[in-house]
């Protein structure tokens, strides 16, 4: 196996599927403490120029994944962060002290999305404690593979739908009041959205209406002349703890084959789409528009 990256250090390669062995996680939401390889988020290549100086964000899901690469470029860029998770507080603190090392505030919420009044909470907690709120990343989300669409429970129906599609409107209804002219609202879809999922119906139809969402609102801000941006990216097979906390041994072995590059993404490599999309001075012109780092599978959508 390729030797995993766990320091700063740029290594020779990304991680092939053949890097990452058969593993499975009994706790959900998974830990990026006991992924082998760790997920890659450091970007040690990326140059920051101070775009979002002196911006507050706030990210759910901000503790792992393609969350915590997020917020550390975030960081980097000049912003202060508050991060959003569910119970992972050993994961939310690793990325707290990414984010302080980098000199910016890191503020820790922890709640479940799907609760209306917990955004609402956390919203107010924002701008409260970092003295307002430019940029809201919803990241947050849930998986349940099912074979058959029989086998999909109303309970976990209901679950995804409110963990994926809820909270966002939750989340982006109680941070609108306190963004401004050049401020963005930032959500996470999936290639699933475009091209569906046969072993995750539910999921792949709440990230059909995250798609939806974000061009719908998009739409509606710019029309109401509110200077708000609204957009979206759509990874594709991506390392996170997602993957072995809800995917059998077997399907982590082959994670990411299937693309054309032959491999899955890494948190880094997705980070730097949301630092453009957050940027006034790079995205201005850009709403209710979607970025697919996919690894190279073509979606025409």
């Amino acid at each position: 196996m390729t030797k995993s990256k766990t320091t700063p250090n740029k290594q020779d390669k990304q991680p092939t599927t053949a890097d990452i062995p058969p593993q499975t996680q009994k706790t959900k939401p998974g830990r990026e403490t006991k992924m082998t390889p760790r997920p890659e988020y450091q970007a040690p290549d990326y140059r920051p120029a101070d775009k979002l100086k002196g911006k507050v964000a706030l990210i759910t899901g901000g503790d792992s994944g393609i969350g915590r690469a997020v917020a550390l470029l975030y960081a980097r860029e000049g912003a202060d962060v508050a991060i959003v998770y569910l119970n992972e507080h050993e994961d939310a603190k690793k990325t707290e002290k990414l984010v302080k090392d980098e000199g910016r505030r890191c503020l820790l919420l922890a709640g479940d999305v799907a609760d209306e009044a917990f955004c609402q909470e956390a919203v107010e907690r924002t701008v409260k404690e970092l003295g307002g709120l430019n940029i809201l990343v919803n990241n947050a989300a849930e998986q349940h593979p099912q074979e058959k669409l029989e086998d999909i429970t109303s309970k976990q129906w209901e679950r995804t739908f409110a963990t994926n599609i809820h909270a966002y409107f939750y989340m982006a209804r109680a941070a609108l009041p306190h963004l401004k002219w050049g401020d963005a609202i930032i959500n996470t879809t999936s290639v699933t959205a475009f091209r569906g999922s046969p072993h995750l119906v539910d999921y792949s139809a709440t990230k059909g209406a995250i798609t939806v969402f974000t061009r719908s609102l998009g739409a509606q801000l710019a029309k109401r002349g509110t200077g708000i941006r609204v957009n979206g990216v759509a990874p594709g097979p991506i390392w996170t703890p997602l993957i072995p906390s809800t995917f059998d041994a077997e399907k982590v072995d082959e994670f990411g084959a299937d693309t054309p590059l032959g491999r899955p993404g890494q948190p880094e490599e997705c980070a730097p789409a949301y630092v453009f999309l957050a940027s006034e001075a790079d995205s201005s012109y850009i709403v209710g528009q979607i970025i697919h780092p996919n690894g190279g599978e073509i979606v025409n959508a």
